[in-house]
């Protein structure tokens, strides 16, 4: 097991990394908003590319963090029943969850995304807007997004069977997730 957890935490770095560096993508898409509203109004010029690059930006931001997100628990849930129930109980919910609805869809889209990526790459798909982007980039989001997602899937079954195998006091975190932050 320890070697899973060593595995988990590799995962949980890299997804840390990426949702970090994500952060720089929303400052850089608001700089290329504001220029573009700016030169639009006072300088009467727009550029189809600069609302692309806006699109893919985002795009990335909200793809390449679900990870991240799942990292943290910040991920929308219904806590209705979950929170009254035990800590064991949460566990077997989150391990069923994990495996038979988000590690199946997880799958799916990785795996439907990747013939849409492949088709813009070797046909060199460009946007129909005047002026507009290359197509492949933000199509690679797809699968890379979802891939970063089942990955760290895998990290959160892998610290929520160690964390039910090995039951933690009140009060009391995984050495896993004291690594998390």
């Amino acid at each position: 097991m320890k070697h899973l957890l060593r595995i988990s935490r590799a995962i949980d770095a890299l997804n840390r990394v990426v949702g970090r560096a994500a952060y720089w993508l929303v400052l850089l898409a608001v700089l290329i908003s504001a220029f573009n509203a700016i030169s639009r109004k006072t300088l009467d010029m727009s550029s189809n590319a600069m609302l692309e690059i806006q699109w893919y930006l985002f795009s990335a931001v909200f793809l390449l963090c679900g990870g991240y997100t799942l990292l943290h628990n910040e991920h929308v849930r219904v806590d209705v029943l979950f929170g009254n129930l035990s800590r064991r109980k949460q566990l077997v919910i989150e391990i069923f969850g994990l495996l038979f609805f988000m590690a199946p869809m997880t799958l799916l889209i990785l795996v439907l995304s990747w013939a849409p990526f492949m088709a813009a790459w070797t046909s060199g798909e460009v946007s129909g807007n005047a002026g507009g982007l290359i197509r492949w980039p933000v199509k690679l989001l797809i699968p890379i997004g979802f891939g970063l997602l089942m990955l760290q899937g895998v990290s959160e079954l892998i610290k929520n069977i160690d964390e039910y195998r090995h039951p933690r006091s009140p009060g009391h975190d995984s050495p896993v997730a004291a690594l998390i932050e």
